[in-house]
Parts: structure tokens; C-alpha cells; sequence
């Protein structure tokens, strides 16, 4: 099956925590950023992702538990592309919606959008801004 077919065929089949996530993000509703779902990217299928700031959003069931190494391989290439990946368990999405979309929330402001147009904030002035630890908010 190719990757398109396959894409298609995933969406037609969502799990329950793939539907749930769906109605966060379609039609604009997180912070009205575009998200399509099941998409190929490079020999992938991503299960949802933002192509203007580069976010992949990965929904894992039970099954990943097995497959770490081949999760692990498909998280570094999409970073090598440039996407950062958001992982969550089907329990995390069912469960703790709200906490899903405040971490999804996060990863936009702090993602850069693909275009080449200037940051609209200033320089850190020496001393101050990020401190370099990825928990900082």
C-alpha cells in the first residue's frame, strides 16, 4: 500500500484518542494554526502535524511499548527535517485533554515559524531571556 493510500487508510480508521485530539485541533481551534492528520511525510505517516511551525504530534497506543527503537528512529529523522515531535500515551489524550493541548499550546511558542520572517520580539538584553534549560516556561 503506498503512503498516500495508507495515510488515507489510517484516517478512516482513528483510534479513539486520535478522534478525541482531532476535535482539539481541526478547523483552527488550537491557537488557529492548521493541523492535518495522518500525513506522509518523508517515508512516515505523521499522525498529525503543523507544517507552518513545524510540529508533529505523535498519539502512541500500547503497541509503541514494542516498537521503541523503530519510534525512536522516525522522532530523530523528523528532527532532522526540522519538525519538533510531541509525543502522548492514548490514556494522556483521553484522560488529560486539557493538559495535551496546554503542552501543544507550549511547543508553538516556542517553535519558529517556517518562513524566513524576522523574530517580532526583540534580542534577549545580556543577562536576561531564555536560560538554556528546556523546562524554563
Amino acid at each position: 500500500m503506498s503512503n498516500p493510500a495508507k495515510a488515507q487508510n489510517l484516517r478512516q480508521h482513528s483510534t479513539d484518542a486520535e478522534q478525541a485530539l482531532w476535535k482539539c485541533l481541526r478547523n483552527r481551534q488550537l491557537a488557529g494554526y492548521k493541523f492535518r492528520r495522518q500525513v506522509p511525510v518523508g517515508k512516515y505517516i505523521v499522525d498529525f502535524v503543523c507544517f507552518e511551525r513545524k510540529i508533529a504530534i505523535e498519539v502512541d497506543g500500547g503497541h509503541h511499548q514494542e516498537q521503541i527503537q523503530s519510534d525512536t528512529a522516525r522522532t530523530t529523522w523528523l528532527e532532522s527535517q526540522g519538525f519538533q515531535v510531541l509525543r502522548f500515551w492514548n490514556h494522556e489524550v483521553l484522560t488529560q485533554i486539557e493538559a495535551v493541548q496546554t503542552v501543544v499550546l507550549t511547543a508553538f511558542q516556542k517553535a519558529s515559524p517556517t518562513s524566513k520572517a524576522p523574530s517580532p520580539q526583540p534580542s534577549p538584553v545580556k543577562g536576561e531571556g531564555e536560560c538554556g534549560y528546556k523546562g524554563c516556561q
